[in-house]
């Protein structure tokens, strides 16, 4: 499956359990290591939990491989390796504490004190 239809199918696997401000970070040029990210709330660990086992039974049902999944012990934050796109399902506590979308949203830091100025 290619990585937007797969994005796709986890956007729509979250949705189905009422994910809450589903983002999608396109990060194909920022690492080599996934095309996207997507991180979505749930309201409190069992719906964090079920949201990351929809995601993965649907990846799965379509004949993606899951490569891994971590966090699913205390489902504060979930997060689900699909190779091309990467799940972080996330308390609203923890989701606003790391900041994902702020932190890849963020360019190469430019350091004013290098720039030669002629």
């Amino acid at each position: 499956m290619e990585s937007e239809a797969l994005k796709d199918l986890v956007v729509d696997a979250l949705e189905d359990i009422k994910g809450i401000e589903i983002v999608v970070l396109d990060v194909e040029a920022k690492t080599d290591i996934a095309d996207y990210m997507v991180v979505a709330s749930g309201t409190t660990s069992r719906q964090v939990k079920a949201l990351a086992d929809n995601v993965q039974q649907e990846a799965k049902a379509a004949g993606n491989k899951v490569v891994g999944v971590e966090g699913g012990d205390t489902a504060e934050w979930v997060l689900i390796d699909l190779g091309d796109v990467i799940v972080h399902v996330m308390l609203p506590k923890v989701r606003d504490f790391y900041d994902l979308e702020r932190l890849w949203s963020l360019g190469p830091k430019r350091n004013e004190d290098t720039i030669a100025e002629d």
